[in-house]
């Protein structure tokens, strides 16, 4: 049985590979510097659609952590997303106006990218409202853990995605340009997380947080999944499969101990709810190219829609990771 579900893996890897390969046409380039990538330069990958008031801040916070290069798909924005990127010395850009659900949601463009620049890179995958966190981050840069993820021949690190949301209305608090969002979105769910082993794919499935009890209170087995492996030495046989829930081969996926410790791992602080996520939630809940045809977004605008307070007597305002690691949303496993 263990052989045969082996051998329907790698047909599924084949699979996937496949339709980045197929995919790749779609992508027309627009600022193409990978030329100047660096033999051990540390690269991000995004997938961007009318997101430029959230780029200036995005593109100095992973500068900060040490990002070399950035590669960006942009599918078909209409605010300048695109033209910015373009200016940027340190981002490739490429542009496509294809279906973003056909797409697997953007997974097939950025599968082709990886397999074609990020080979032998360590790679971050990270949406423009995700903000990676990682053990010792106020002090180290990202290459540090890097190096240490090498030396420990570890592949693969894992984040819990915790989402954020300001006290009071969303939309009392108006984000502008360049601002940090954690400014604005400062407190999150301490608790109201559900954990469960994919047996398919071998990740740690985690449900819960602000989505599950205000967008989804009545249907929580329906609220989005915020196990995420943001961060791989990639190789060219490597494709995700969900988003950046799932890749194969599945022993990436393991970035959790299942013998009693703990492995270290990081949280994406999630900048979704700011004042620019209302009139988007009603975008894409209209245009139906997110995830079963838009259901989750009509969701969120269903309920923004009453200019809600996502902020509850059990919130915990942020403060740094080592407050994470209490809370048992991350942990620094053995690096010391």
């Amino acid at each position: 049985m263990g052989m045969l579900s082996s051998y329907r893996m790698r047909l599924r890897r084949k699979y996937w590979r496949a339709r980045a390969m197929a995919k790749r046409g779609q992508l027309s380039p627009v600022a193409d510097r990978t030329a100047a990538i660096g033999r051990a330069d540390l690269l991000s990958f995004t997938t961007v659609r009318n997101e430029r008031i959230r780029l200036p801040y995005f593109l100095d916070y992973y500068r900060r952590q040490g990002i070399d290069h950035f590669l960006f798909v942009d599918n078909g924005s209409k605010d300048g997303t695109r033209e910015y990127l373009a200016e940027q010395a340190d981002v490739s850009v490429w542009t496509t106006d294809d279906s973003y659900n056909r797409s697997a949601f953007g997974v097939d463009w950025l599968n082709w990218l990886q397999r074609r620049h990020g080979a032998r890179h360590w790679c971050l995958t990270v949406d423009v409202d995700e903000f990676f966190v990682y053990p010792f981050c106020d002090t180290r840069p990202l290459r540090a853990l890097t190096d240490w993820l090498d030396a420990s021949q570890v592949r693969s690190f894992g984040a819990m995605l915790l989402d954020m949301y300001p006290k009071g209305p969303v939309t009392q608090h108006p984000y502008r340009e360049g601002q940090n969002p954690f400014e604005i979105a400062s407190w999150f769910d301490a608790g109201n997380y559900l954990y469960e082993r994919n047996p398919t794919y071998w990740n740690l499935w985690i449900q819960g947080g602000v989505r599950a009890r205000m967008f989804f209170a009545d249907r929580p087995k329906q609220a989005p999944a915020l196990n995420k492996v943001p961060l791989v030495k990639w190789a060219p046989e490597y494709a995700y499969v969900s988003s950046t829930h799932a890749l194969l081969p599945r022993g990436l996926n393991q970035t959790y101990d299942t013998g009693g410790g703990e492995k270290a791992t990081g949280v994406l602080l999630h900048a979704k709810f700011l004042s620019l996520f209302v009139d988007r939630a009603a975008e894409e809940a209209a245009r139906g190219e997110h995830y079963r045809a838009g259901t989750e977004y009509r969701a969120y605008a269903s309920e923004l829609d009453e200019d809600p307070d996502l902020w509850c007597k059990w919130s915990e305002r942020y403060i740094n990771w080592r407050q994470l690691e209490i809370l048992g949303l991350m942990s620094k496993g053995n690096w010391a």
